[in-house]
């Protein structure tokens, strides 16, 4: 595993992390057992950076994590958290009390005195823009409940205003080879700010995995079934807001441009790897065996200019005038 620094966190955390909104169940059941071998998968693969949220689960994911954190201090780890997407704060309550008794429950279930890093978790534009909330993380950081704050947002606009906060360390996006705007403007002004850029959606919901055909079936409780255009939150965040028959069409047309030596999978997350400004690439994983192809993504070499060309035609040309939801 290949190591890269987190913006001003200063953190040196794995270039390929662990998404753990599954571990909350939210994609449907996850045994205990199950959630424990993917941290372990994770932890011997050296993937070091677990990205969760105080909602996955209602605070499943967050307790899973803690619980088995606390049987391995001898591993080093960099835990993120997000807050503001919790009922009693979102879309129109939010009061800096509530923020902090949030995030105080966070660091209670991960059992840690301090969170790493709390990320503002795609809350409302003009709360985020209002301003209130940036403040009271950096007082959060200030009193000690917080080491680092970030953002996590759903458009560019609004990264290109939250980058601006001098205290901001890290900002998590939706970009992938089926979302590529943010390489344009944000991301070379994420780098001169010194913000870390942490990738979600990175396969764009198992769209760039190369496995989905359009008879495929998900749980009644996954988001890609109940979320597929966007009834219960922002459409962008499952298929990367593109229809879902659309998507497969074009994973399957992109598969037979990519090395014949390569899986779509692998193109995918080392295009990712390939740009300058991304920190960590935060991948989820049902399974110990995806766990490792992920992790196995790190050692391989970066695409060649060629190819990086032939993906950003691709997407101009093929793909982002599907994308719903604003990019």
């Amino acid at each position: 595993m290949n190591y890269r620094i987190l913006g001003k966190t200063g953190f040196k955390v794995s270039e390929i992390g662990l998404g753990c909104w599954q571990l909350g169940g939210d994609f449907g059941p996850v045994a205990e057992h199950t959630a424990s071998d993917i941290l372990a998968a994770a932890s011997d693969a050296g993937i070091n950076f677990w990205d969760t949220a105080d909602v996955y689960g209602g605070g499943l994911s967050e307790q899973r994590i803690g619980d088995w954190t606390q049987k391995q201090l001898e591993q080093e780890r960099v835990v993120v958290t997000k807050v503001g997407r919790d009922g009693a704060l979102y879309p129109n309550q939010y009061s800096k009390a509530a923020v902090k008794a949030n995030l105080e429950a966070s660091a209670k279930r991960l059992q840690v005195e301090a969170i790493d890093l709390a990320q503002l978790h795609c809350v409302p534009k003009d709360v985020l823009m209002g301003g209130d909330l940036l403040a009271w993380m950096e007082d959060f950081q200030q009193q000690g409940l917080i080491r680092h704050f970030g953002a996590s947002i759903e458009t560019i606009e609004e990264g290109l205003f939250a980058i601006q906060h001098p205290k901001l360390a890290s900002l998590q996006l939706i970009f992938n080879v089926f979302r590529q705007d943010a390489a344009e403007r944000l991301l070379p002004e994420a780098l001169k700010n010194n913000v870390g850029i942490i990738v979600r959606l990175p396969l764009a919901s198992g769209l760039l995995s190369g496995k989905m055909t359009a008879q495929q079936t998900f749980d009644e409780g996954d988001h890609r079934r109940y979320n597929k255009d966007g009834a219960f939150f922002h459409v962008g965040e499952t298929f990367n807001g593109i229809p879902f028959n659309t998507g497969v069409v074009l994973a399957e047309q992109l598969k037979s441009l990519i090395p014949s030596n390569m899986t779509l999978h692998q193109v995918a997350l080392r295009w990712l790897l390939d740009q300058p400004a991304v920190s960590s690439v935060i991948a989820g994983a049902s399974k110990v065996e995806q766990v490792k192809s992920n992790a196995a993504v790190s050692q391989l070499a970066p695409l060649s200019s060629d190819m990086h060309l032939l993906l950003t035609r691709f997407y101009q040309q093929s793909v982002r005038q599907h994308i719903r939801g604003g990019i």
